[in-house]
C-alpha cells in the first residue's frame, strides 16, 4: 500500500477497499456537516457506493490522472485528502479535502496539504497546485492562504448543493513560491 508518512502520529494511505466501511461510518454521523460543502454526502448510503468510489480511484491513479489518500491520524481514518487531477500537460495538480468533524482544528488538513504539495512539487515535478474552494467556506480558505495560495480569482455558479449554487475561490500556488517560502524560512 503506498503511504506517505506526514509525522508519527498523521499518515495519508493510498485508498483501498478496507477503507469503504470506515468512510460509511463517517458519513452516515457527519452526512449534515459534510454536506454543507461536498456533493456526494446525500447519496452515500451504503458501502457499495464507496466500493465504487475506491475502484475508480484506483483505477484513475493507476492511470496517473489522480490520487486519493485516506488521512490516518492516530491509527483512524478521519477524512481524504486527494490530487482531483493530475495534469501532466500543464504540470498541475488540483488538491481537494475533507476531514471528519471532531478533528478540525489539530493542524491535520494543514500538515497533510503541506505533505501534498511537497510530493506535486519534487517527485511528480509539477509547476501548480489548485484548490477550488466555496467562497463560504473559511475553514478552507484558510488553509489554503495559512499554506501561501493565492487567489487567482472567482468563479461564480460553479458548483450546486443541495439546491443552492455556490461560487468557487481559486487559487493557486507557484512552485518558484513555494521555493522562496521555504527558502524564507531557512
Amino acid at each position: 500500500m503506498f503511504t506517505l508518512d506526514v509525522e508519527p502520529d498523521l499518515a495519508l494511505a493510498l485508498v483501498e477497499h478496507s477503507f469503504a466501511g470506515k468512510y460509511l461510518d463517517i458519513v452516515s454521523l457527519q452526512r449534515d456537516y459534510l454536506a454543507q460543502w461536498l456533493v456526494w454526502p446525500p447519496l452515500a448510503h451504503d458501502e457499495a457506493f464507496f466500493e465504487r468510489f475506491i475502484e475508480k480511484s484506483l483505477h484513475d491513479y493507476a492511470a496517473g490522472n489522480s490520487l486519493v489518500c485516506g488521512i490516518i491520524y492516530r491509527g483512524e481514518l478521519v477524512g481524504n485528502i486527494s490530487f482531483n487531477s493530475i495534469d501532466k500537460k500543464l504540470r498541475k495538480v488540483e488538491i481537494g479535502y475533507w476531514l471528519s468533524q471532531g478533528y478540525q482544528g489539530k493542524g491535520i488538513v494543514s500538515r497533510s496539504v503541506t505533505k501534498l504539495i511537497e510530493l506535486a512539487f519534487n517527485q511528480l515535478k509539477m509547476d501548480k497546485v489548485e484548490a477550488f474552494v466555496a467562497i463560504e467556506n473559511q475553514a478552507s480558505r484558510s488553509v489554503c492562504e495559512r499554506l501561501g495560495f493565492k487567489l487567482e480569482g472567482v468563479i461564480t455558479r460553479a458548483e450546486q448543493l443541495n439546491g443552492r449554487m455556490y461560487d468557487h475561490a481559486a487559487y493557486g500556488l507557484q512552485r518558484n513560491d513555494w521555493l522562496k517560502g521555504i527558502n524564507s524560512k531557512q
